[in-house]
């Protein structure tokens, strides 16, 4: 069984092709675009094999994404619209909005959230990638 820690940054699909005697696997700009990555750092990565044998690439690269024997809502987003939850503001990004991260390294962007602070947030929209949320209570120790 695949076990997926709470440190994994990204999850994608992606080929491996041959370039000038090396091999490369080509990053999405999303995921730059996301923060999930961050160009001229280094990450260690994992490739997994897919059992696929059809010629459609959207349904190869759907299968892809999910690792073999990993539940089907690990490659989805870890939170839902709406949804309500603790979290603990990492860091600010370069809009100055607070970021924190659950599970899977899933980034949650929370204007107005500073480093150290542990609000309560609604989830207000969900991507692939990131969801962003709005404070619906302050960290008491803030107070």
């Amino acid at each position: 069984m695949t076990e997926i820690p709470d440190s994994l940054r990204s999850l994608f699909s992606a080929q491996i092709e041959e370039r000038d005697g090396s091999y490369v696997v080509d990053i999405l700009a999303s995921e730059i675009e996301h923060d999930a990555l961050a160009a001229g750092e280094t990450y260690r990565i994992a490739i997994l094999t897919s059992d696929s044998s059809t010629d459609d690439p959207n349904q190869q690269d759907r299968q892809q994404s999910t690792p073999q024997n990993a539940t089907p809502t690990s490659a989805g987003p870890p939170v839902d619209e709406g949804e309500v939850r603790d979290v603990t503001i990492e860091t600010t990004g370069d809009q100055g909005d607070g970021i924190a991260k659950v599970e899977r390294g899933y980034v949650v962007i929370v204007p107005g959230g500073q480093p150290g602070d542990e609000p309560t947030v609604e989830i207000d929209q969900v991507q692939e990638n990131v969801a962003f949320a709005s404070i619906v209570a302050h960290d008491s120790r803030a107070l």
